[in-house]
């Protein structure tokens, strides 16, 4: 058995897997197949969204020919990954930048806290990235010399709030703007401010006193909340500021202002929101909701193109996608930037930026035969690793230790996954397990959060699924299905999502026939609506023991 170590992926651990106590499970290869029924896309278009799956919060960067892009991962683990494109449209994933033990403690975070809207800068030949984590220390800042890493330790600074952007200035001096609390007793719930501070990038601290930009949003007498993701742009003569409002559910809206110094004041553009779909009737075609937590980019030819999150529901404002990233043209009105029109819908087709197209990672359809040295880039684990190793590789198979952390837990679940990139999907995995006592458990997992998840696998004698959808239900989940299973040998397991509901098949290796365990299951109760709205669905390998 080959050990793999958290330098290869940085999803393991400092102990060798022998160490775990409990059964251990195999699996063969873990395979997704996109089923959405889509339009083909006329010559010259792109489809939206450029990063389909829980890629909230994305933040932009051209430098050269080159484009990077940077999403939010909360309490997952590799945290904030890192993608690269030429054409605006096909990404490729070159590596997280949060990617080994040591630069992020998130042990013990719900999935809904940890690491909230990086912001991604280049200047002075080196990237940065300013991020916040929450409830892991607050503000801090990070840099490489190449943005497919590795990068360094985080430098924590000494203010409050959330969501840092960086502007360095032509005069050499750079600014951090930020969300805050606002001046004085909050007016209302989810009365917010933008603030600025000096940043010292020689230092790698915030000096200075904090400089109100704006108190509450465009316009404070109608309670505007959630004043956020703040960034500045210098574009002739003007600064823009421009930030999301409303909240990241269906009010979620853009915002931009502008001022002659970037100190200020910032005055609200004529035309705002410049981006939202809260404006739109709740029962139109191809819905996209949502918009907001924008970023710009300028292309060589003076055009501008805006990345933005958002979200598909298949039902209301239900969706096991999360938030994903969107492209959208930025069109320039009298000297100020907009998305869309009021009342125009964000398209899932468009007329693709004027740049060589380029090649990037296939969203629809991969398979993982565990063949290589680590696990790639895009698998995902909860929370920092633990002091034991819960995996490793060899023989073309991925071997998982059981843990007694239970997927309901806020510890270290013998679980590794990949985003649901899609409303109708199959994963397939091929498990040999044997259990030793009763409650031990290997299949697979489909992870939304703590209280959130649909597990569907093996235990003694039996082959089970396990709903859980609220904090009073038992950690490991609720038996929704169940059949006798004697069988030692080898069995496939597919698990189908079809927008709100799973269907859960399963066969002997080797066999053609598949077999469905039980009735389909409503798994709308997962979607992130219900779960917190920061985060997507992670489907895989899952191994559990309460010993």
């Amino acid at each position: 058995m080959r050990l793999v170590t958290a330098s290869l992926l940085a999803i393991a651990a400092l102990a060798p897997l022998k160490a775990q106590a409990g059964p251990s499970a195999e699996f063969d290869f873990l395979e997704y197949r996109a089923q959405d029924r889509v339009a083909p896309l006329k010559d010259g278009e792109y489809a939206n969204p450029i990063l389909p799956g829980f890629q909230p919060d994305p933040s932009i960067v051209k430098v050269g020919e080159d484009f990077y892009l940077v999403n939010s991962t909360f309490s997952w683990f590799p945290g904030l990954p890192i993608y690269h494109s030429r054409d605006l449209v096909h990404w490729r994933q070159i590596g997280n930048a949060i990617d080994r033990p040591g630069q992020i403690e998130l042990t013990g975070l719900g999935t809904n806290r940890g690491l909230f809207a990086p912001s991604i800068f280049h200047h002075d030949g080196r990237f940065w990235i300013v991020n916040t984590c929450i409830e892991c220390r607050g503000n801090f800042v990070i840099t490489a010399e190449d943005p497919a890493g590795p990068w360094s330790d985080p430098i924590w600074l000494d203010f409050g709030g959330i969501d840092p952007s960086l502007y360095f200035g032509e005069d050499g001096k750079a600014w951090i703007v930020y969300n805050d609390a606002p001046p004085g007793e909050p007016l209302y719930d989810g009365h917010r401010a933008l603030w600025m501070k000096r940043f010292d990038p020689e230092a790698m601290a915030v000096i200075g006193e904090a400089i109100l930009l704006v108190n509450g949003g465009v316009d404070l007498s109608t309670k505007p909340v959630w004043a956020e993701g703040p960034h500045i742009y210098r574009v002739g003569d003007w600064y823009y500021l421009m930030a999301a409002e409303g909240g990241t559910a269906e009010q979620h809206s853009e915002t931009i202002y502008r001022s002659r110094s970037v100190e200020g004041p910032y005055e609200p553009g004529p035309y705002n929101p410049i981006l939202t779909q809260r404006d739109l009737p709740s029962d139109r075609p191809d819905r996209v909701e949502a918009t907001g937590h924008a970023d710009l980019v300028r292309l060589d030819d003076g055009s501008w193109w805006g990345v933005f999150l958002a979200t598909r529901p298949f039902a209301g404002q239900s969706t096991l996608l999360g938030r994903e990233s969107f492209l959208l043209p930025v069109s320039w009105h009298d000297g100020w930037p907009r998305f869309l029109d009021h009342g125009e819908p964000v398209p899932l087709a468009g007329k693709r930026p004027g740049l060589p197209q380029s090649k990037g990672d296939d969203w629809l359809a991969w398979r993982d035969d565990f063949a290589e040295t680590g696990l790639g880039a895009q698998w995902l684990r909860l929370r920092t690793p633990g002091p034991v190793q819960q995996w490793a590789l060899g023989d073309g198979r991925l071997q998982l230790a059981a843990s007694s952390d239970s997927a309901g837990s806020l510890g270290h679940p013998a679980f590794v996954g990949r985003r649901l990139r899609h409303h109708e999907a199959d994963f397939t995995t091929r498990l040999t397990f044997v259990p030793s006592s009763e409650g031990d458990f290997a299949g697979l997992l489909a992870f939304m959060d703590e209280t959130h998840f649909l597990a569907f696998g093996k235990e003694k004698g039996k082959l089970v699924a396990r709903l859980r959808a609220s904090p009073d239900q038992t950690e490991r989940g609720e038996i929704v299905a169940q059949q006798d299973l004697d069988r030692k040998g080898p069995i496939d397991l597919k698990l189908s999502l079809r927008g709100g509901t799973a269907r859960l098949a399963w066969r002997a290796a080797g066999t053609t026939g598949w077999q469905q365990l039980g009735k389909d299951i409503d798994v709308e109760p997962l979607s992130t609506i219900h779960a917190g709205l920061f985060t997507g669905l992670v489907v895989g390998p899952y191994v559990y023991s309460p010993e």
